[in-house]
């Protein structure tokens, strides 16, 4: 018989699964990045850096304020091509940081790409991109590791704004998507590209899953990592395609790893309870304790359709509306407060004036203004102090703004 969960209680056990409710009662250290690391599988990567760049908040998020050079050293600069320890980048959920050990996993996902990109009869590598592609394999090989920045080459033009690469920056995206290139860590975030063969280790390069077990074995963590899931949150985790995670999630279930689970509320099409999964074995947590501002690419909010099932929140990202149409803000943050995600705050670090900017405040519906201002004021201002600001502003817009900014003063006034 199929087990059925409450929504709180799936809320705590997709939590929990998260790392929250288990901040560390010292220092955060390389142990706790890299034990969270284990737990995630992998850390998102996004240059926008209004407030902070994406992959450092789910660590503070979740471990409370930790030194960010740990996590650059880390990530940033990788240690010798012998080690299996270290991290390097792959197309994961999207651009990801993952351990160095892991990117044999990814091999099917390089050979998808591969043959898209560069094998397929109207692929870029073999119509406009081919001499190109072929230069920089020569050019990395004698050179070494070079960011699209330092190569010089007439075809190294950007065309167009935003996403308008050059077809240098198009060749080694190409390549580093099909394996074919791998990270040397980054350079003012700039990624540097180098040769799979000069930057990872040999017992890496040289392992070679079947597709079927790689596809299991992430099938396997991503139900680990989200503790509780559907088969499209599941998929979404590692961005596989549905029938594959469902074949995976039979052969899990089968071998004893996985349960099917239904979930009060969690519906389907025509009503029918949604069927939902869970490590064998799952515990439920009596409670979670946490405050924490989720980044719009935190695991806890990418698939939107999961946060709204799961935490009643319809979530999306402002960045590209033009400011006009805008609801809640340019880079709005899902604020969570024990196992509920209870509002948003539009945060920017104004590192000039030395301020964290509430540029707007919002509590979801149903929510009180007070009670969410309280456990939000002091987690903005440890925020502030993490960010290395001394003040914090809030501005007048939304309809938490009155209550935090009245709780951020008195708390200041408190303090003199």
């Amino acid at each position: 018989m199929v087990q059925t969960l409450s929504a709180a209680a799936a809320r705590r056990i997709a939590l929990a699964a998260q790392g929250f409710g288990r901040a560390p009662a010292g220092r955060v250290g390389t142990r706790q990045l890299n034990g969270l690391f284990d737990r995630l599988g992998l850390l998102q990567i996004d240059s926008v850096n209004v407030f902070e760049r994406s992959h450092y908040l789910p660590p503070f998020a979740r471990l409370g304020a930790y030194d960010k050079a740990l996590l650059d050293r880390l990530t940033f600069r990788p240690g010798s091509p012998a080690s299996e320890t270290g991290y390097t980048e792959v197309w994961a959920h999207e651009a990801a940081f993952i351990r160095v050990r892991d990117w044999p996993l990814f091999r099917f996902r390089h050979r998808r790409y591969r043959e898209k990109y560069l094998a397929g009869k109207e692929s870029w590598g073999l119509t406009a991109g081919r001499s190109t592609i072929e230069w920089l394999r020569a050019e990395l090989a004698a050179k070494g590791p070079l960011a699209a920045s330092e190569i010089e080459h007439d075809a190294n033009v950007r065309q167009g704004p935003w996403w308008g690469w050059s077809e240098v920056k198009q060749g080694l995206e190409v390549m580093f998507r099909a394996g074919e290139l791998a990270t040397a860590g980054r350079m003012r975030f700039e990624r540097r590209y180098a040769l799979a063969e000069h930057v990872l280790p040999a017992s890496v390069l040289q392992t070679s899953p079947a597709e079927s077990d790689a596809l299991r074995e992430l099938v396997r963590r991503a139900v680990t990592a989200l503790g509780i899931g559907t088969l499209s949150d599941i998929a979404d985790y590692y961005r596989l395609y549905t029938a594959e995670t469902k074949a995976a999630l039979a052969e899990l279930i089968e071998a004893g790893d996985v349960e099917r689970v239904h979930v009060d509320g969690w519906v389907g099409a025509g009503g029918r309870p949604l069927a939902a999964f869970v490590p064998s074995g799952v515990r439920v947590p009596r409670s979670i304790s946490a405050t924490a501002v989720l980044s719009p690419f935190d695991p806890v909010v990418w698939e939107r359709d999961r946060l709204l099932r799961m935490f009643g929140m319809h979530y999306r990202i402002e960045i590209y509306t033009p400011a006009p149409k805008r609801v809640y803000g340019y880079y709005t943050l899902p604020v969570l407060v024990d196992d509920e995600i209870v509002g948003r705050v539009d945060l920017k670090s104004d590192r000039q004036a030395g301020i964290l900017r509430v540029q707007s405040a919002w509590v979801e519906e149903g929510r009180s203004p007070g009670l969410v201002a309280e456990r939000l004021a002091p987690l903005l201002e440890a925020t502030a102090e993490w960010q290395g600001l001394g003040d914090i502003a809030v501005a007048g817009r939304g309809n938490l703004a009155a209550e935090l900014a009245a709780e951020i003063e008195g708390a200041d006034r408190a303090a003199v």
